[in-house]
């Protein structure tokens, strides 16, 4: 709990901001052993100081002052050693981009175009590809559940998929070709 500033006024006697100047090699020479670092120790020892300083009216005068000083430190080091632990260094993104989670819409919107596509399929087309694809039935008792030859449930299953495949990838920017449009030829030469 920080201190009041009335508190820290009381408790800032001339002696003890002497004693808190005369403890920071010390306190430097700590923080170096613990970070390994000359520029985090300086740190470390700022951050100390500046909390000693907070809490000063919770300083009992006539205790050790420098085992005060190092409690301090020690807690500082530890609780930033915790907190960067859980950080991950990703200074270029990288390991951030492969959080991102797809857009829940999106699927959502597919699966509505997919529902779309389906009802446009012929009646018996989307009974195969339910039967076979959805429903796991092999061909040959989606066959029997359809009366129906074998060779006739995957020639459905077949021009179902073909047609679902051509309806979901048509788009505004890709409509589909119309059946007097013919997709034009590259003339290729065998020079």
């Amino acid at each position: 709990m920080t201190s009041s500033p009335q508190q820290i006024q009381e408790a800032a006697t001339p002696s003890l901001k002497a004693d808190m100047i005369a403890a920071i090699p010390s306190l430097r020479a700590f923080a170096v052993s613990l970070s390994g670092n000359a520029d985090r120790a300086d740190d470390l020892v700022q951050e100390t100081l500046v909390k000693a300083w907070a809490n000063l009216g919770s300083f009992q005068a006539g205790t050790n002052l420098s085992a005060w000083l190092f409690t301090i430190l020690r807690n500082v080091y530890y609780s930033e050693y915790r907190k960067r632990r859980r950080e991950v260094a990703d200074s270029d993104g990288a390991f951030a981009a492969q959080l991102i989670e797809p857009a829940a819409q999106d699927d959502h919107m597919n699966f509505l175009d997919f529902r779309s596509a389906m009802q446009k399929l012929p009646a018996d087309q989307r009974e195969a590809i339910i039967l076979v694809g959805a429903s796991g039935l092999s061909y040959e008792e989606a066959a029997k559940v359809c009366a129906c030859a074998v060779g006739t449930m995957k020639s459905r299953v077949n021009r179902g998929r073909n047609k679902l495949t051509e309806l979901l990838n048509a788009s505004p920017a890709n409509p589909l070709p119309t059946k007097t449009e013919t997709p034009a030829k590259s003339e290729t030469s065998d020079e």
